[in-house]
């Protein structure tokens, strides 16, 4: 975790080291609050997907290149999807290259 450069987690401890053990329980918690919550489930009706206290989203269903494309590169989609394995959130790239596309334009209308 520490060494993505693009995980909140590793900016966090990077910038203040104490938080990384605060930050691996979190992460840790939520994966086993998502696991439990499925074994809970008789096995007929596990999904192993969902949301943990209905906020925070997990999918441990193996990937597929359709869900990974979905994911990733949507453009009309929001910023911001459930990741397509583990638990929290992937960034749409799809919508930040649309959203970057369209900014000269919304910046010209502004100020016009």
């Amino acid at each position: 975790m520490s060494g993505s450069r693009g995980s909140v987690g590793a900016r966090c401890c990077r910038t203040n080291p104490s938080a990384a053990p605060l930050v691996v329980a979190g992460l840790a918690g939520l994966v086993g609050a998502a696991v439990l919550k499925e074994l809970r489930l008789p096995e007929e009706e596990r999904t192993w997907h969902g949301f943990v206290a209905g906020v925070v989203p997990y999918d441990f269903r193996p990937p597929t290149l359709d869900r990974l494309r979905e994911t990733l590169w949507d453009p009309a989609g929001p910023a911001l999807k459930p990741r397509v394995f583990g638990v929290g959130w992937s960034l749409n790239l799809g919508r930040l290259v649309a959203d970057a596309r369209t900014l000269p334009d919304r910046v010209s209308s502004q100020t016009a």
